[in-house]
């Protein structure tokens, strides 16, 4: 089995990264099943929502070079630890704001953190599992994005109803006590001990501007296709359930809403996991395209029906081919870029992708306005389309050794 043939420290590695990353999802995403309670309180609109929605994706590029940066100069525990305080402080504080200004903030704060635990997280794991199996643990890390999600809906199922939707964000505080774990048992990536202590200008200079920048940058544009595509369309579905039909909602209740959510979450989970071992036995390019266009056909399906038994039938089927794909991503750049700059570089490349996909979140809002927000989600499905168009250019890297 797969995950005996790693060692010790490794397994520990990839549970780390994997909390890390769960703990992330639940933190960024409570501002999704709360959305509709800070509207009421502050008075704003969708478009408002929407821009508060974009903004910790658009900190998340800055923390991603941010924390990538850390991780190669520092070491990926640390910087892990770091970014993981962030977005749990951060998270709290949003149940403590008086305006939206202050909430935009912490929002922003939270967006840091949130680029800083991908970036780490993905270069310790590939650094420490045997090539043969990087896509799986890859695969496995990025599952936990799912359980964060299902773990959010049902915090906010609880938490909201009995104490308001500040006391949803406060309880995001709790994420802080995995850093005691990490420090005292997760050791340091040793292909990263054994290199230099420094991010080499030059090595940089190459994959962003040299012979190498046409791959990096069509990998950023190919990364923020798929978030754009994400962004705005999961974080915009708990409003789409719960919203009356005459808004351009689905009409559910807020018990059934959050159960539906919690159910996708079960083919979100089996997405991920999936991925990763199809990638790493048929290769990572097939695999993504596959992902993508199933998802561009599905999700006009999703966002026209109005029947509870269809959207409960077809929502762990949208959010497996949604959402699988982001397990490759790890694993194809970490087999691109060099170890003396891969946690900079994929943070840069993971984390600009998402700067620029915060446009999503906003422009379905925008588009809601207008045309009502189920008629607004379908912009995700041109998203999904271009992302699996830019694979054309993007070449096969499976089983590659890192260096």
């Amino acid at each position: 089995m797969f995950w005996t043939e790693a060692t010790p420290p490794a397994r520990r590695a990839l549970l780390a990264a994997s909390a890390g990353w769960m703990l992330d999802a639940m933190d960024v995403l409570l501002y999704a099943f709360v959305l509709d309670h800070v509207r009421a309180e502050f008075g704003i609109d969708d478009r408002t929502s929407g821009l508060l929605l974009a903004l910790p994706l658009a900190a998340s590029a800055v923390g991603g070079v941010l924390f990538g940066w850390v991780a190669d100069r520092l070491g990926r525990t640390r910087a892990l630890m770091a970014s993981i305080l962030v977005y749990s402080v951060a998270t709290a504080a949003c149940g403590l704001v008086s305006s939206v200004w202050q909430l935009a903030a912490a929002r922003l704060l939270v967006g840091l953190g949130m680029g800083g635990e991908w970036a780490t997280g993905a270069a310790l794991v590939a650094e420490t599992w045997p090539a043969a199996h990087r896509g799986k643990a890859l695969g496995l890390m990025q599952s936990a994005w799912a359980v964060g999600y299902a773990a959010a809906a049902a915090l906010n199922a609880v938490v909201l109803p009995a104490f308001g939707w500040r006391a949803v964000f406060l309880a995001g505080l709790l994420p802080a006590m995995v850093t005691l774990w990490i420090r005292r048992s997760v050791e340091e990536s040793p292909l990263w001990l054994a290199g230099p202590r420094h991010v080499e200008p030059a090595a940089l200079a190459e994959v962003l501007t040299g012979g190498g920048a046409r791959l990096t940058w069509t990998i950023t544009a190919m990364n923020a296709a798929t978030m754009f595509a994400w962004w705005g369309l999961f974080s915009w579905i708990p409003s789409f359930l719960a919203r009356p039909l005459d808004q351009g909602g689905a009409g559910l209740s807020l018990v059934r809403s959050s159960t539906w959510i919690v159910l996708m979450q079960v083919g979100m989970w089996l997405g991920y996991v999936s991925f990763g071992f199809i990638a790493d036995r048929v290769g990572r390019k097939r695999t993504y395209v596959t992902y993508l266009i199933t998802a561009a056909v599905l999700v006009p399906i999703y966002a026209t029906s109005r029947h509870p038994a269809l959207l409960l039938a077809l929502g762990p089927i949208v959010a497996f081919f949604g959402t699988g794909y982001f397990s490759g991503f790890g694993a194809v750049t970490a087999e691109i870029f060099p170890t003396r700059i891969r946690a900079t570089a994929q943070g840069l490349t993971y984390n600009l992708g998402r700067g620029i996909s915060a446009a999503a979140p906003f422009t379905v809002g925008a588009l809601a306005t207008v045309y009502g927000l189920g008629a607004a989600l379908l912009v995700t499905s041109l998203a999904f389309l271009v992302a699996a168009s830019l694979w054309v250019w993007i070449p096969e890297t499976r089983g590659r050794t890192l260096l």
